[in-house]
């Protein structure tokens, strides 16, 4: 089934990894507003005059990546509980991170970190544990989700979408297309200053290392340093480090290519077919991320209900569709029709997905992650 925006949409809008812009004055009790402050993206709410007693159990307030909720979706939670939404978005985990430490768990009702996200919090004791006899719905999940490996059975979160990392690209400019990472340096010189990698430590880091046959989640240090060496000699041909910002260049012909997570890649693919989607032969990451409840969060009775309305098998089957979500409730995909879940770039076949890993906490490793990363923003 198409999707209901149309190119020029994506031209102007946000992505998952985006801040949405220009959407606030189309939302009643959802404010979005973009800004960076002390070089941590953020994004503030506005309220628009809405007042945080409004309804219901008050104002829910969730902080989410930007592709996870839609008008239609506050419109009808709001219809059906009285309770008032206000979305703020984030464009990394590590933002999040930031967010909670900083305090602000306690603005946040409701927030969607990815998996090994979820892990770090709960030793960071930032998670609430779920209490299940509050939650309808979480026993549909596939088995895959019942008992996460960053989560054991799902004390803390709640799976809410998944998907995969890949490279899209413009098949009418590139051939061969792209068809594994390593495409990237054997084709360097054609690819030079017009191709995009995620600005993400563990995504980009992660792709080198599974490009030289090793782990996303390597610690060894021989590996990493390998890892670094091979992006120090692609670095002259990437245009830029982005997560988000790449879609106008890349429509517009600037670039040829981009790293991109499935949620924002396959709708642009499904959309205008001369660019194409692509997971590596090799494999890359799945990831999955989550809804869960801060420690200190503030309503959390609107939390149990947003999550149990997000659990609603109609309801999530509708966001799958308006959205091009893979997710991994079983009730919702006995809803969804073949044309989606035939997808292959929605949903993998399962000999590559035995290739890709899923993004774990890489411990004491982090920090030399995090020095190679400087290091190679500032060659």
């Amino acid at each position: 089934m198409p999707r209901r925006r149309p190119i020029l949409s994506l031209r102007q809008s946000a992505s998952r990894r985006r801040f949405l812009q220009g959407s606030a004055a189309a939302l009643a009790g959802v404010a979005l507003s973009n800004c960076r402050q002390s070089g941590v993206s953020d994004v503030q709410s506005e309220t628009s005059g809405a007042a945080s007693t409004t309804g219901g159990s008050g104002t829910l307030n969730i902080y989410t990546w930007a592709d996870y909720t839609d008008e239609e979706l506050v419109r009808q939670f709001t219809e059906k509980t009285g309770i008032e939404v206000t979305v703020d978005v984030y464009d990394s985990n590590e933002t999040l991170l930031a967010k909670l430490q900083a305090g602000g768990g306690d603005s946040y009702s409701v927030i969607y970190p990815s998996d090994y996200m979820v892990t770090q919090m709960i030793d960071m004791g930032l998670l609430t544990p779920l209490d299940k006899s509050r939650l309808s719905g979480l026993e549909a999940m596939q088995e895959k989700w019942k008992n996460p490996a960053y989560d054991e059975e799902n004390g803390h979160s709640v799976p809410f979408v998944w998907g995969t990392t890949g490279l899209l690209y413009n098949s009418q400019a590139l051939t061969p297309p792209p068809e594994d990472w390593d495409y990237l340096w054997s084709n360097k010189e054609a690819l030079s200053r017009r191709m995009t990698l995620l600005d993400d430590v563990r995504e980009t880091l992660g792709a080198v290392l599974k490009s030289l046959g090793y782990s996303y989640n390597a610690t060894e240090p021989e590996k990493l340093e390998a890892a670094y060496q091979k992006l120090v000699e692609l670095k002259p041909a990437i245009a830029s480090f982005k997560s988000f910002g790449w879609q106008d260049e890349l429509l517009g012909g600037d670039l040829l290519l981009s790293m991109v997570y499935s949620v924002e890649g396959v709708p642009v693919s499904k959309e205008d077919t001369a660019f194409q989607y692509v997971i590596p032969a090799s494999g890359s990451s799945v990831w999955t991320d989550t809804m869960a409840i801060p420690a200190s969060a503030p309503n959390v009775e609107a939390a149990y209900e947003w999550i149990n309305f997000n659990l609603e098998p109609e309801i999530g089957a509708a966001m799958a569709e308006r959205l091009y979500l893979a997710s991994p409730n079983a009730a919702v995909l006995e809803l969804l029709p073949e044309t989606i879940l035939s997808d292959p770039d929605l949903f993998p076949p399962e000999d590559l997905l035995a290739k890709c890993d899923g993004i774990a906490p890489v411990g004491e490793a982090s920090e030399l992650y995090d020095e190679y990363w400087t290091k190679l923003n500032s060659v």
